[in-house]
């Protein structure tokens, strides 16, 4: 597996845990990863980002765009760290924990997960708990 993180913030980010949370996944649901770029970015570009691709005027947590077909997994997503720590504090939590935890849910939108309806969030949710359970031991 092929896997790019890039960094636009000048937020410190532990490049090898995030590695490991992707490859966790992976392995996890049985796949084979072909490429993969993870963007951590700051409020600007996830809110241009979502207006460009999805026509919504606001900065977003995570924005996935999923290339990979046949089993494989392969893609781009990007996490917006402002939006991270506003969750984490919403939902009172630390900051690494959210952004771990947004990090598998992004990579779960590459394997093929959808969050569109009820049923498919919680099991995305069940997925995203187990991945941060094994992560955080």
């Amino acid at each position: 597996m092929q896997l790019q993180i890039h960094n636009t913030t000048r937020r410190k980010l532990d490049d090898a845990l995030l590695c490991r949370a992707v490859e966790t996944v992976i392995q996890g649901e049985g796949r084979h990863a072909l490429e993969i770029a993870a963007v951590y970015c700051g409020s600007r570009m996830s809110r241009r980002i979502n207006r460009e691709y999805l026509q919504h005027d606001w900065p977003t947590d995570t924005i996935s765009f999923p290339y990979g077909s046949g089993g494989n997994v392969e893609g781009e997503f990007y996490i917006c760290l402002d939006v991270i720590e506003e969750n984490a504090r919403r939902f009172n939590t630390d900051f690494e924990r959210e952004l771990f935890r947004v990090t598998i849910h992004s990579v779960l939108h590459l394997a093929g997960y959808d969050d569109h309806l009820p049923e498919d969030r919680r099991r995305m949710t069940e997925r995203e708990d187990s991945y941060l359970q094994q992560l955080f031991r």
